[in-house]
């Protein structure tokens, strides 16, 4: 199958949307399958106000409609909702061919925590964005309720996975981990102001805290924060060393669809720590991880659990399954979807 991809977040930025697609797009194509790839650096590109790694693409209907069209694809996939995805969704809507989407980020919250803007503002252009859509793609239930509620309703279910012959329970900690007072905290991530990485490193339960990651807020927090350790950027056996060692996980984000950050330190034996919102509500259980209105209390509860218990719930992810279930999310050019709707043939 020849498949075409249209995201706006893309290599060199690294975040949960690009290492979900950069994955699932090698097992497509370790399957035989063509994947085309329409990215911001194949324009003329800007940075994006505030968050100048995240770079935003100067094309339209007719520039990406043109690469779409030449590659001739039996499946379109808008993966994200910037200039590229709104211009790919013009050029299908014009030239009558099926598309998918997904939901990767929430975005209403996640402009409101940059701008100030209320997210029920917001919501009315997601709901414009998607419901063309043959099917929206959604990593959990929680995620499907709220978008149905919106209006968003042809849904499909895509999890995540863990690379497990990366991520594992095995790794020596990092130096760094042998002399900190315990319990040690980590966060992993981008280090954003949708992240509410100020909550993790204000909380008051006693050990150290470290932060894992890069991003426009780094150098506020390390001022605000100068007791708290700050390692950058972290990948592959690095980053699972440092889940590993760690005591507990927490994780912060309340704007966040899943949390892959999650599942790769439950797959280390690491137990997680969050609030109470979408993306930990349908990650956790009560023997992997724990929930609560304050970090305090859920960090002091997830430091109780079962650290074997806590790698079998990690070891239950898998990207081959996440790319089964994206195959049978999209809808082939020319074929019926679900629902009984005919879309036309590629010409």
């Amino acid at each position: 199958m020849r498949i075409a991809v249209i995201t706006d977040a893309w290599l060199p930025q690294m975040n949960g949307v690009v290492r979900t697609l950069t994955t699932i797009i090698a097992q497509l194509r370790s399957r035989g399958h063509e994947v085309q790839v329409t990215s911001p650096d194949l324009y003329r590109n800007f940075p994006c106000p505030s968050y100048p790694e995240i770079r935003l693409a100067l094309a339209g209907k007719r520039a990406v409609g043109k690469r779409l069209a030449d590659f001739h694809p039996d499946a379109i996939h808008i993966a994200t909702e910037g200039p590229l995805g709104w211009a790919a969704r013009a050029f299908c809507i014009a030239n009558k061919r099926p598309f998918t989407t997904a939901y990767h980020t929430q975005f209403p919250e996640y402009v409101a925590r940059r701008t100030g803007i209320a997210p029920q503002m917001i919501w009315p252009l997601m709901r414009r964005f998607h419901q063309p859509a043959e099917r929206t793609m959604v990593a959990t239930e929680t995620i499907r309720e709220q978008l149905r509620s919106k209006g968003i309703t042809r849904l499909h279910h895509w999890s995540r996975g863990v690379d497990l012959e990366v991520f594992g329970p095995d790794h020596p900690p990092p130096d760094l981990f042998l002399n900190l007072p315990r319990p040690i905290q980590l966060y992993v991530g981008r280090v954003a102001v949708e992240k509410n990485i100020e909550a993790f490193l204000a909380n008051t339960h006693h050990g150290s805290k470290v932060v894992v990651g890069d991003g426009p807020a780094l150098s506020a927090l390390k001022a605000q924060f100068p007791t708290a350790h700050f390692l950058g950027k972290r990948g592959g056996t690095e980053l699972a060393a440092c889940y590993a060692g760690a005591d507990v996980f927490v994780f912060p984000s309340k704007s966040d669809t899943f949390g892959l950050v999650m599942i790769e330190a439950l797959a280390c034996g690491t137990p997680v720590a969050a609030y109470r919102v979408a993306g930990p509500i349908d990650v956790l259980c009560q023997s992997s991880g724990a929930m609560a209105d304050r970090l305090e209390d859920a960090i002091a509860q997830a430091l109780c659990l079962d650290r074997k218990v806590c790698l079998e719930a990690g070891r239950a992810y898998s990207w081959q399954a996440s790319a089964d279930q994206f195959l049978t999310g999209l809808t082939p050019i020319g074929k019926e979807p679900e629902g009984g709707i005919i879309t036309p043939a590629l010409t």
